[in-house]
């Protein structure tokens, strides 16, 4: 993708060295503003994770965590990829509230009953029009976990809306993952919800 910096070649070095001096300082404010975002949030999340609390209590308290730091919505849609277009409105609110779900049962099911987990955030570099923030996730008794976190400011706050821990992203893969499934059952986005319902009710089940 291309960077704020790429300019037509007819503005000339002057004109793409005026270009610089005025974009640079707004994305040195977005850099910083994404690792304030990054370092407050993993201050929360360590907090829920290092408590006394059950693992049911702490899914409690991580679901509104990420209603406000993670958009979920926006990752569902990524998701989905083309599909999200020819789905109804119906199909839609379904798979974001199905995703909703998964996305927490899944973060739920990484934090077990860790105790004395923390982290330290590395360099905050331009992703597109996101901010990645690399951060190193320490737990006891377990190597060191390398993720990046991808910053986005589209929706006026600064919102994560990709992961990527050790290489793989969240979002990609799961895009990948379900194009496969929809293929396979003959391009039927019902079929995916079907099997999304069932992987959640499979979760609840004690």
């Amino acid at each position: 993708m291309k960077t704020a910096l790429s300019r037509r070649h007819a503005l000339g070095l002057a004109a793409a060295t005026a270009a610089l001096q005025v974009t640079a300082p707004a994305r040195a404010a977005s850099a910083q503003e994404a690792r304030t975002f990054v370092s407050t949030f993993g201050q929360q999340l360590i907090a829920i994770v290092n408590s006394d609390r059950s693992l049911a209590e702490k899914k409690t308290a991580i679901l509104p965590l990420l209603q406000d730091h993670v958009d979920m919505d926006a990752i569902g849609r990524y998701c989905l990829g083309r599909y999200w277009r020819v789905a109804t409105p119906e199909q839609q609110a379904r798979f974001l509230s199905l995703f909703h779900q998964i996305l927490v049962n899944s973060i739920s099911d990484k934090i077990g009953d860790y105790r004395g987990v923390t982290f330290t955030i590395g360099n905050v570099t331009a992703s597109g029009t996101d901010q990645a923030v690399d951060t190193v996730i320490n737990r006891p008794e377990q190597p060191a976990v390398n993720a990046q976190w991808i910053v986005s400011f589209s929706s006026g706050k600064p919102m994560v809306v990709d992961v990527m821990a050790e290489g793989p992203s969240l979002r990609l893969t799961t895009r990948q993952d379900y194009a496969s499934f929809i293929g396979r059952h003959n391009g039927s986005i019902d079929a995916l919800l079907h099997a999304l319902d069932h992987q959640v009710a499979a979760h609840a089940t004690p």
